[in-house]
């Protein structure tokens, strides 16, 4: 469960990963992937999260982890968003069809990788 984003001016990377349940490496990843998440840095280096950063991290998460977007599509709907420009829902439908698809042939990757491996081992 998210916990609701206190009321501060700046939060450290620490209390992000907290906050939204993400790790900090996968923080430190997702800024240099998506343009819009540019945290502050203090003169020490240290980032410095406002609470529209906090609120962007909880989109992307939502857009990458319940949606089950890929990092493409996620920046997609975030530029489209930040644009004010609604993406049209067939497009929502397609990329969800395209995860739907790649979890299939992930399944039946692993299920040929299982039986590959028991006829190695016998």
């Amino acid at each position: 469960m998210v916990q609701a984003i206190p009321d501060k001016l700046y939060f450290r990377i620490g209390e992000v990963a907290d906050l939204t349940e993400v790790p900090a490496y996968v923080l430190r990843y997702w800024e240099s992937e998506f343009k819009l998440l540019r945290p502050k840095k203090n003169p020490a280096g240290q980032r410095l999260y406002r609470k529209r950063d906090v609120e962007l991290v909880l989109r992307i998460k939502s857009l990458l982890y319940g949606e089950r977007l890929t990092l493409e599509g996620a920046k997609k709907r975030l530029l489209a968003e930040s644009r004010g420009e609604a993406e049209p829902p067939e497009a929502w439908a397609r990329e969800a069809a395209y995860g739907e698809a790649l979890k299939r042939v992930r399944g039946r990757l692993e299920a040929i990788r299982s039986l590959l491996s028991r006829d190695h081992h016998r």
